[in-house]
């Protein structure tokens, strides 16, 4: 049997910085960022989605 493993990702705003949980499973990640960090997070996962588009359109045969 398969059992499956519940994801959640929730943002909030602290006074200076973005606070991020990670929930998988049972398991809860938090990670805190600076404005300049969390900017640059999001630089980095605009580039990385745009380079998963653009390589699944790719098609090899």
């Amino acid at each position: 049997m398969v059992q499956e493993i519940g994801r959640k990702i929730e943002l909030e705003i602290e006074r200076n910085r973005i606070r991020i949980n990670i929930f998988h499973g049972e398991d809860e990640q938090v990670i805190k960022l600076n404005l300049e960090e969390a900017r640059e997070l999001v630089n980095k996962l605009e580039k990385l989605i745009e380079d998963y588009s653009k390589r699944k359109q790719i098609r090899i045969d």
